[in-house]
């Protein structure tokens, strides 16, 4: 006889656990068991049979797995949480007292944790690392925007600003930045690094509030981790194009509003031998390798819940009893001397960059007082251009505006009337562009013409450069040709010949089809094509739809079959693809019926001057 299985001990009530119930099991805080799952990765998950999962009560709850709820009860960091809690209440209990040395005592002897072994255990290899940082370089250059305010501490904001001004040195020392697009949130950002694209957003420079009905306490336990992983990241990234990480900060140039230019990269080997490596390498040690990380995030701090004061954590600590490990350089055992019989494999270094991330090297920018410095001066500098600017946008400017190597200048505002004569003369030699211009050219990867960006004009459609689709709409392709009009106008609008038309005036079809074939003709006539030999094309696009709907026609009974066998889901899916499809096919068409609309005011327009 089997053994007999007793309820809720088996299945999914034993693979599954409410979040009552491992709160409950952890011995924490709700608070605390929030930072654990952040700070592991673990999500609450959704069984099958909600029911079976919650041993047969129906109540709305929350699941995780019994599995991820074994791992936290093993996690340092809820040791860590415990201790500071019982510390928390000890200190709470001396200050009562007025047990001042007591205090100080306890002050000095706080709890600490680390998210080192946690960064080590999300991420196994350091490209991992690298695939990951999206989100934490959008979260660190929203915080460094925000103001001083009560629920963020400056020093929080401060180092999240020098995390997002190492990044943006890194992307313009090695020209990895690849695609940006300005959108209504901020500036999009698209940077190649290690073979992995790294897109991120940057808000834009205005004042930012804090909504009162946003979880700080949660976005700030992101942050803490983030800080930690870009920690590891930077460090990985700047050693291995042989940098000093971190990058020294010059206090007078910051003061000044110098920006990334306070900064000082400096090589790790600024005097390279010429001969075979030397073993005479300093020692360096996982202590000291854990002291420069640990230095990154000393000033960063976040607002605790109500229960936990981890204000009073202090993370500059280091656990005493760590094992030194040391690392020694080893040089190669190879001779030098003899040559190879074996082909030589250039160095990625060594590799001859595109020609695109140094488009704007032969080109020297002053941007006015109205554009954003902090956008193009990394966005020219990653494509090795020299910009300035003038005192009101800050201090470290390397040139003034009557430097005569200046040949553009970003400006953003109307032309004004009365110039001076040195003002005439300047805009003989230089080209003023628009903001659009550079954001345009670094998409593009080549240099765009100067005219269509001018001051004061109109200005072409900014595309964003992520996400191609095919078939969607494209505003930069022209009407040339009767062609293309035609290809553009949806083949099923052709389909009715125009006496069909007349012969349903109260179709919506009918109507439809009757304005797609005015818009072809006037495009047709705007483009110089003879009627005669329009009507042929006509006509021809006609039989070929004709022939499509024949083939249509066989193969609905099959299509309509297909969707029968198909199981409920699939079905569903498959009907909300093609409902996709034909939202997307309608938006195109409204598109372009207002282009053409446009494209004929401008045609009526320009005869009538």
């Amino acid at each position: 006889m089997g053994r007999l299985k007793q309820k809720g001990k088996a299945g999914a009530a034993k693979a599954y656990v409410t979040r009552s119930s491992a709160v409950k099991k952890l011995q924490c805080s709700l608070a605390d068991f929030r930072r654990l799952c952040i700070l592991k990765g673990i999500f609450p998950r959704e069984p099958r049979h909600k029911k079976r999962a919650n041993k047969g009560s129906t109540a709305p709850t929350s699941f995780y797995y019994a599995k991820d709820i074994a791992y936290l009860a093993h996690e340092p960091v809820l040791n860590k949480l415990r201790e500071h809690k019982a510390f928390a209440k000890k200190i709470s209990r001396a200050l009562g007292r007025g047990e001042w040395s007591t205090a100080k005592n306890l002050e000095d002897n706080k709890p600490v944790y680390r998210l080192d072994h946690i960064i080590k255990e999300r991420y196994p290899s350091f490209i991992d690392a690298v695939r990951d940082i999206d989100d934490a370089l959008c979260m660190i250059h929203l915080f460094a925007s925000l103001p001083s305010n009560p629920r963020v501490s400056p020093a929080l904001i401060e180092n999240c600003a020098r995390l997002t001004a190492e990044w943006q040195l890194y992307v313009m020392h090695t020209r990895s930045l690849r695609n940006v697009f300005l959108s209504i949130k901020g500036v999009y950002y698209q940077a190649e690094v290690m073979d992995q694209n790294v897109t991120w957003l940057v808000p834009y420079q205005f004042p930012q509030n804090i909504p009162s009905d946003v979880d700080v306490r949660v976005m700030l336990t992101f942050l803490e981790l983030y800080q930690t992983l870009l920690g590891f990241v930077f460090f990985k990234l700047y050693t291995d194009v042989g940098l000093v990480y971190p990058p020294p900060l010059d206090s007078g140039k910051d003061e000044s509003g110098a920006g990334v230019g306070a900064f000082d990269l400096r090589s790790t080997n600024p005097n390279p031998a010429a001969g075979a490596p030397k073993n005479d390498t300093p020692k360096v040690s996982s202590k000291e390798v854990r002291q420069t990380i640990k230095n990154i995030t000393a000033e960063s701090s976040s607002v605790p819940p109500t229960d936990v004061d981890l204000d009073r954590i202090d993370r500059t600590n280091s656990f005493p009893d760590a094992a030194e490990e040391e690392f020694v350089p080893q040089a190669s055992k190879s001779d030098l001397d003899v040559p190879s019989l074996l082909p030589t494999l250039l160095s990625l270094s060594s590799l001859p960059k595109s020609s695109s991330t140094n488009i704007f090297a032969p080109y020297t920018f002053w941007l006015s007082r109205e554009s954003s410095r902090s956008i193009f001066e990394f966005l020219i500098g990653s494509f090795g251009g020299r910009i300035g600017w003038p005192v009101s946008s800050g201090g470290g400017s390397p040139f003034t505006e009557d430097d005569e190597a200046i040949t553009h200048v970003i400006i953003d505002r109307p032309a004004a009337k009365g110039d001076t004569a040195q003002e005439r003369e300047r805009r003989r030699q230089r080209k003023y562009v628009q903001p659009q211009w550079v954001v345009d050219c670094i998409n593009a990867g080549k240099i765009l013409l100067e005219d269509l960006y001018a001051q004061g004009k109109t200005l072409p459609p900014h595309l964003s450069p992520f996400g191609e689709r095919d078939g969607a709409y494209d505003p930069t392709i022209g009407l040339a040709n009767v062609e293309n009009s035609l290809v553009e106008v949806d083949d099923a609008q052709l389909s009715e010949d125009s006496q069909e038309i007349e012969d349903c005036e109260g179709d919506v079809t009918s109507m439809a089809a009757l304005a797609a074939l005015r818009a072809a003709e006037l495009a047709a006539e705007a483009a110089g094509v003879d009627y005669g030999t329009f009507e042929k094309e006509v006509q021809k696009k006609q039989k070929q739809q004709k022939h499509k709907e024949d083939a249509v026609v066989d193969g609905s009974g099959e299509e309509d079959m297909n969707k029968i066998l198909m199981s409920k889901r699939k079905r569903q899916l498959y009907e909300r693809m093609k409902y996709g499809e034909k939202k997307r096919a309608t938006e195109h068409a409204k598109l372009e019926e207002k282009r053409t609309k446009i494209e004929k005011d401008r045609r009526r327009k320009a005869r009538v001057l």
